[in-house]
C-alpha cells in the first residue's frame, strides 16, 4: 500500500520567490531516494486571502510525497528534511507534516527539538516487527 506525507514549509514575510526556491530544494533532496521514495509532487498550497497584505501571512510551499512500501522511506524522508532544515542558513522555515492522520508541526525549534519531534512522528508510524 502507497503511503503519501504531505509537507507544508512556510515563513513569515518571506517573498513568493524564496518559499518556491526552497520547496524546489527540498524536492530535489527527496527525489534522490529513489528507492526509498516513488515520487515527489510540487502541490498548491492555500491561497492568500483576499486584501491580505504582504507580511500578513506566511507563503506556503507545498509537497505530497508518495513513499510506496519500503519500511524505511518515512525514516530517509524525516532525515533529508530535518538534514536540509538544518541548512537553510540561519532561517528556520516552519514545517507541517501530515501522515495520514497524524500531524507534526516545527516552527521556532532547536535542531535537537526537531529531531526528537521526527523520532516521536517516526515511532508513531512504524511497523510492529520492522
Amino acid at each position: 500500500m502507497e503511503t503519501q506525507l504531505q509537507i507544508l514549509l512556510s515563513e513569515e514575510g518571506a517573498q513568493a520567490e524564496h518559499i518556491a526556491k526552497l520547496t524546489g530544494y527540498l524536492r530535489e533532496e527527496l527525489l534522490q531516494l529513489q528507492l526509498d521514495v516513488d515520487d515527489v509532487t510540487a502541490v498548491a498550497g492555500p491561497t492568500v486571502p483576499p486584501g491580505a497584505r504582504a507580511g500578513e501571512i506566511a507563503l506556503i510551499g507545498a509537497l505530497l510525497v508518495n513513499l510506496g512500501g519500503a519500511a524505511t522511506g518515512l525514516s530517509q524522508v524525516l532525515n533529508v528534511v530535518r538534514d536540509w532544515r538544518r541548512r537553510c542558513h540561519g532561517r528556520r522555515p516552519s514545517l507541517r507534516l501530515t501522515l495520514e492522520d497524524d500531524v507534526l508541526e516545527i516552527s521556532e525549534a532547536t535542531d535537537q527539538q526537531v529531531t526528537e519531534a521526527f523520532d516521536r512522528f517516526l515511532r508513531r508510524h512504524s511497523t510492529v516487527g520492522t
